[in-house]
């Protein structure tokens, strides 16, 4: 097939194109902006063109007839290359439909890695674990990685591990063999508008999936862990010290990862190697990464991720210095009464506007000092934007001897790494 990938540099369609092509598909896509994805698939011999108003989609499928137009749920109805698709008569198709036809069509059994908050680095763990344990995988990782492409079709495997979000309720387009869900807490207002609705999709997740791995404080609710095929671990009674990674989250992630092949992959007896393993797990990018000496990215937005991520900064320093770009002023609404006590671990807090995307127009920008009104520790935020000023103020920290770390979805990453 001739496929087209429209956001091919996001991170769910990236690894997609990368997964097609090792199938032995004919791929090219477009992006509005370069970025690591785009980077990674240009090393691969990949083309993307950046911009995307119509005129590459069509010059192509004049070229070789495009067979399949994947794009992502973020493109609005009337984006250029969706209306041209659609003028040009190509088969179209979100990821999700592109990724379980072929998962089907390759007889493939599919872990499913789901939850709010931890998905990106647990399914990194999960195939970094089957690499080192030789067992053939492919995959799909909503990020960059050390240790392979962020996507990969191996004809030897048995199993998928793919990244299943929930946005745009994408992991109900699935009937996992086996799910590990992460984490459960109200997210993605824009696709889920109750708290209710967000746990029901869950609710329904579950019960497509033959198998369940999680913690009971994620299936607590009335409306989850009715089912009979929940391996469900109490996170007050395990222990999960003998895990060596720097974060709570981070261990009792792995401890999901670890059950996995213990239980119920075959590898019960041969522990000791599993936690070895898991210990050398080198970590995804945008997941509290080192860009350089005492200064970390990570790509958290939400108060548990921050709290989590902040625990894990605070295990390496006594002093921490976050530099925070809420995502989403939409998203806003629903989780600023959230912010309290998830940034105590921070010495100072410098916090810039919120970055905007996806927006519902009937809801005004909500100011920094809005959003802040009821954390615990106000007294430490610096109202700032992402400047010079900021920036020397930054290296001044650092060079103190502060652990500088830079947490949000939206342009901060970028904005840090051209700084250094």
């Amino acid at each position: 097939m001739n496929v087209y990938f429209s956001g091919i540099g996001g991170v769910g369609i990236g690894p997609l194109a990368e997964i097609a092509r090792d199938a032995g598909h004919t791929i090219l896509g477009s992006d509005l902006v370069e970025g690591l994805v785009t980077e990674e698939l240009r090393q691969q011999g990949v083309t993307v063109n950046i911009g995307q108003d119509g005129t590459f989609l069509k010059a192509s499928h004049e070229a070789t007839p495009l067979d399949w137009f994947v794009y992502t749920a973020a493109l609005p109805d009337d984006h250029p290359e969706l209306v041209m698709a659609k003028q040009l008569g190509i088969r179209m198709g979100k990821r999700d439909e592109f990724l379980a036809d072929f998962i089907e069509k390759h007889n493939l059994k599919l872990i499913a890695i789901a939850g709010t908050h931890g998905k990106t680095t647990t399914t990194g763990m999960a195939v970094w674990a089957f690499q080192q344990r030789g067992i053939p995988v492919s995959y799909s990782i909503g990020s960059t990685v050390s240790f392979g492409p962020s996507g990969k079709y191996d004809p030897e495997s048995e199993y998928f591990i793919y990244e299943c979000d929930e946005y745009d309720r994408n992991f109900l387009h699935f009937n996992p063999s086996i799910s590990l869900i992460t984490s459960v807490d109200y997210d993605h207002p824009d696709t889920f508008p109750t708290e209710k609705s967000y746990f029901d999709a869950f609710n329904e997740f579950i019960s497509q999936s033959k198998l369940v791995i999680c913690w009971n404080k994620d299936i607590n609710l009335d409306s989850l862990g009715k089912y009979g095929i929940v391996h469900l671990i109490d996170q007050d009674k395990r222990d999960v010290s003998f895990i060596d990674l720097d974060g709570l989250h981070n261990r009792q992630n792995a401890f999901l990862v670890f059950t996995l092949l213990v239980d119920h992959l075959g590898a019960a007896g041969d522990e000791e190697a599993i936690v070895k393993i898991l210990n050398a797990f080198p970590g995804t990018d945008r997941r509290f990464e080192k860009l350089a000496d005492n200064i970390y990215s990570d790509y958290g937005h939400h108060p548990e991720e921050i709290a989590a991520t902040l625990q894990m900064a605070h295990e390496l320093s006594d002093d921490v210095v976050l530099v925070y770009q809420p995502h989403q002023n939409w998203r806003q609404y629903f989780i600023h009464e959230q912010y309290t006590n998830q940034f105590e671990f921070a010495r100072k807090i410098y916090w810039t506007p919120t970055y905007l995307t996806r927006e519902n127009s009937d809801y005004a920008i909500l100011t920094p000092q809005e959003l802040t009104t009821n954390i615990t520790n106000k007294d430490s935020i610096v109202y700032t934007d992402l400047n010079d000023k900021l920036w020397e103020e930054i290296v001044a920290a650092r060079d103190a001897g502060s652990l500088i770390l830079f947490m949000g979805a939206g342009t901060i990453d970028a904005w840090v790494r051209s700084k250094l």
